[in-house]
């Protein structure tokens, strides 16, 4: 059974960091691309960062500069970087893996940026 598995959510204050980490079994990770995602209570679920299988990266405007995803793929894992958070960030992040139509997710990390 595939798993993905998020660490490192928690409690920060406004203007903190925190580093988010996805470790993924039972799938060819190298051949995924690793998003990650978002959902604040009563919004739909939003795309935040994804890395490609070649390494590119994208992120969504209002995470640029603040928000930064890697992998490694030795460790089959996937981060997101996160810094200068605010009060808007709060929310469940998910971990997703796409390839082609196999696409899992991660059970999610909640994040709570709060002063």
């Amino acid at each position: 059974q595939v798993q993905l598995v998020e660490s490192g959510g928690g409690l920060v204050q406004p203007g903190g960091s925190l580093r988010l980490s996805c470790a993924a079994s039972r799938i060819t990770f190298s051949l995924y691309t690793m998003g990650w995602y978002r959902q604040a209570p009563g919004k739909q679920r939003e795309l935040v960062a994804a890395v490609t299988s070649g390494g590119d990266t994208n992120y969504v405007n209002s995470m640029k500069g603040r928000f930064t995803t890697s992998r490694d793929n030795a460790k089959n894992t996937v981060y997101l970087q996160m810094n200068n958070l605010k009060p808007e960030d709060t929310a469940v992040y998910y971990c997703n893996a796409k390839n082609g139509y196999r696409v899992y997710w991660g059970q999610g990390t909640q994040v709570t940026v709060s002063s």
